[in-house]
């Protein structure tokens, strides 16, 4: 029964990280469906700067994941950007590589961030939680 929710069409999540394990460890903590309140995830997992901005650009992405330890263009500088630059921009996650660097986070004006190594239960959480309040409730 889908009378959870109206949407039904999978959500898009973009992975950014120029690592392909780190995009994997994201992908694997979240899985399909994080959540039975949510529909499913679709991820589109891109390595470089300019495909992110390229499938930001479609407008058809619901959050984004970005890694704050990825090379040359950290994932702070891209949330800014995409912040900055984007009408109602979906929610942003940074993977910070320590704790302590979530203030980096906040100046980036990401939604949340999670620290490295991460924590799929924590991941969860925060994507489950930013996921409910973008995505309209089925009534």
């Amino acid at each position: 029964m889908s009378d959870s929710t109206t949407r039904t069409a999978p959500l898009k999540v973009l992975v950014y990280s120029d690592d392909v394990n780190t995009r994997q460890q994201v992908i694997l903590a979240l899985g399909r469906r994080p959540h039975p309140d949510l529909p499913e995830l679709e991820y589109v997992e891109v390595a470089t700067e300019p495909v992110v901005i390229q499938n930001m650009d479609s407008g058809l992405i619901d959050l984004v994941i970005l890694d704050g330890e990825a090379v040359p263009a950290g994932g702070m500088g891209i949330a800014k950007q995409l912040k900055d630059e984007i009408y109602q921009c979906p929610p942003v996650i940074v993977l910070t590589g320590r704790p302590q660097d979530a203030w980096l986070a906040t100046w980036s004006r990401a939604e949340a961030a999670v620290p490295h190594p991460l924590d799929p239960i924590q991941l969860a959480e925060t994507v489950i939680s930013l996921l409910r309040s973008h995505v309209p409730a089925g009534t």
